[in-house]
């Protein structure tokens, strides 16, 4: 099963890397909601992630979410604990914080341009998340850390964008093509003629009858005689007794 869960995660790591420019060492957002999941679950962040993903890693987390955790109470402060250890990535709310979620999301933008990871527990982030391209999403399952698939949101803008490089592509060889006089005509390939059998392969055709007659009578060879029946001459004794029956 390690080996499944280790060949998903290179596959769509290799899809971000390919079609959104992502790069160790890879920065994940964390917020409160993932560090109170992972102290529920006995999870050690810095070892078991980059354990996971196989790759260097930056866990990163934001003042509003450090300052969200610290109005929670008591109940959190384990959490907390483990949130403030990571690095604090400045963000544009110092002055007025907001909800850690919002915060995150902030910083994603809308198209991810600084290749995060988000790392949340929080079910309403992940839904938003899913809907900005480029965004890989990750979270816990009981003890073991998910990544998830990249979601159809992020499919089909890379497919675009791929099919976009494509029409570039065609322009600028067209450009290319009338620069240098180039003509799009391609001579079409000569249709070969159909030729006939091979003489070798085909058999002799016999003669008819008739053309051999022909042949003999310009010759001047006879004829070849038809073959004649034999005719059973029956005994003049015998044929008396069939008579009498």
């Amino acid at each position: 099963m390690k080996i499944k869960r280790y060949k998903k995660v290179h596959k769509y790591i290799g899809f971000y890397t390919n079609n959104y420019g992502f790069r160790q060492p890879y920065q994940i957002l964390i917020d409160g909601t993932f560090c109170f999941a992972a102290l529920q679950n006995k999870i050690n962040i810095a070892d078991n992630i980059p354990r996971y993903l196989q790759a260097e890693i930056k866990l990163l987390t934001t003042p509003c979410a450090i300052i969200e955790m610290e109005k929670l109470g008591n109940k959190v402060t384990g959490a907390l604990v483990i949130l403030k250890k990571f690095a604090v990535h400045k963000c544009s709310h110092e002055k007025n914080p907001i909800a850690g979620s919002k915060c995150l999301l902030s910083m994603l933008g809308n198209r991810n341009e600084n290749h995060y990871i988000v790392a949340t527990q929080d079910r309403d982030l992940e839904t938003k998340v899913r809907q900005i391209p480029g965004v890989p999403l990750l979270y816990l399952h009981m003890r073991t850390p998910v990544l998830e698939q990249p979601s159809d949101v992020s499919v089909s803008y890379a497919q675009k964008k791929l099919s976009g490089i494509g029409l570039v592509e065609k322009d600028a060889l067209e450009r290319l093509k009338s620069q240098n006089g180039v003509n799009d005509q391609i001579d079409k390939p000569k249709r070969r003629k159909k030729k006939g059998p091979n003489p070798l392969s085909c058999k002799k055709k016999k003669k008819t009858i008739v053309q051999q007659t022909n042949i003999r009578k310009k010759e001047g060879l006879p004829e070849k005689e038809k073959r004649k029946r034999k005719k059973i001459r029956i005994p003049s004794h015998v044929k008396e007794e069939l008579k009498k029956k």
